[in-house]
């Protein structure tokens, strides 16, 4: 059941229930809820372990290869939908997701960040490159046509939606914000809310990449 609310609003939710946060330029409100494993966990984030959806992903990277979940198969992957002309949310996560990396020494270089836009009008391969190059190196852009990008969204639960502006280009986009998190056998496991800061960030990946050493 989908529930609308606020930014402030965002707080407890029930044993199965996730809320979304929807991040505009200028404004958050919050979606509905999805199962997840229904029972305690030890995460910071929301551990959906066993969700039966988030399991395909298939757009472009900026040097125009087709790339796939599959392709990331053995690294963690914090995969985010967002646009590059986004002034807060998108640059914060981007920014936190670097710093948590780093923090894990070695370690980091198992974890894969990945950005989808959700604005393919303005965001070209050469944008994206350079937008997500200056949080990490190592960090893939993805981008798809509009019924790609439609497709992709879908398949994760994630909400976006064009706000006009004062100008034909001058637009903004709401849009779902957090993170997914794919463990290294590629199944989806958490969902972290913007705002949980890197230290929930970090503690989550370790646990994850404690689970791929031991598996």
């Amino acid at each position: 059941m989908a529930v609308l609310i606020s930014r402030r609003a965002l707080g407890v939710a029930a044993a199965l229930t996730a809320l979304f946060a929807l991040a505009g330029c200028d404004r958050v409100s919050g979606l509905a809820g999805v199962a997840g494993s229904g029972g305690k966990s030890s995460f910071k984030a929301i551990d959906i372990t066993g969700a039966d959806y988030g399991r395909e992903l298939s757009l472009t990277d900026t040097e125009g290869r087709r790339r796939t979940l599959a392709d990331f198969r053995g690294k963690i992957v914090v995969l985010f939908f967002g646009f590059t002309h986004c002034p807060d949310v998108c640059p914060t996560t981007m920014v936190e997701l670097a710093e948590a990396k780093r923090q894990l020494g070695a370690d980091g270089d198992r974890i894969q960040g990945i950005f989808v836009t959700i604005d393919p009008e303005r965001d070209t391969p050469e944008l994206l490159k350079a937008y997500v190059s200056n949080f990490d190196p190592s960090f893939v852009a993805l981008r798809g046509d509009a019924d790609e990008t439609k497709k992709a969204a879908r398949e994760f639960k994630v909400f976006y939606a064009k706000v006009p502006g004062k100008t034909p280009d001058s637009y903004t986009m709401d849009h779902t914000a957090g993170s997914y998190v794919i463990d290294a056998q590629g199944r989806l496991r958490l969902f972290t809310r913007y705002g949980s800061g890197v230290q929930a960030l970090v503690d989550d990946l370790k646990l994850l990449l404690a689970e791929a050493k031991a598996g």
